[in-house]
């Protein structure tokens, strides 16, 4: 079960100490049911290739991934057909223990734009939780959860589809 939510940012955050790097590729095969590739590039480790499925909801919803090898991901990136989608994504740690992620999407496209997430352990700490609490109240002042286009396999059909398809 994935439990997050998430906020439109504009740059990275100041002061947090950063934990993680990512290079990220991502595609869609479907949006409705979100049915998504992803390429994981941490920076001065591994690479993970991962097929992920997402069920319904907005707040949490059930997320399945699997990691894939890299025929199976190059096979699914050509069936999609599309350039798949650029993110750069850091992790920051905040006390008790939550991680704020940070995403710059498709940096070098004008449709550029950042946005951060962070994950919960279950709803009521999501509900609970307020970003003024550890100094990030003017950054996360722009919540978006659950607001309609708001998701990654949004901003795909957007950019990357002709959305009479999907």
């Amino acid at each position: 079960m994935e439990i997050e939510r998430k906020w439109m940012v504009t740059g990275w955050p100041a002061g947090l100490p950063l934990t993680e790097t990512y290079q990220m590729d991502q595609g869609y095969i479907s949006v409705r049911p979100t049915v998504r590739i992803r390429r994981e590039a941490l920076q001065g480790g591994a690479t993970a290739l991962v097929l992920c499925f997402k069920g319904a909801g907005t707040l949490s919803r059930e997320e399945i991934e699997t990691e894939i090898d890299a025929d199976l991901f190059a096979k699914l990136e050509h069936l999609i057909g599309k350039p798949l989608i650029h993110k750069e994504r850091r992790g920051y740690r905040l006390p008790g223990g939550l991680t704020l992620e940070v995403n710059c999407v498709d940096p070098d496209l004008p449709t550029a734009f950042w946005y951060a997430e962070v994950e919960f352990a279950t709803e009521a700490e999501a509900l609970a939780w307020q970003p003024s609490s550890v100094g990030l109240g003017d950054y996360l002042a722009d919540e978006c959860t659950g607001k309609p286009g708001a998701s990654m396999g949004e901003y795909w059909v957007q950019t990357r589809t002709d959305s009479a398809l999907v």
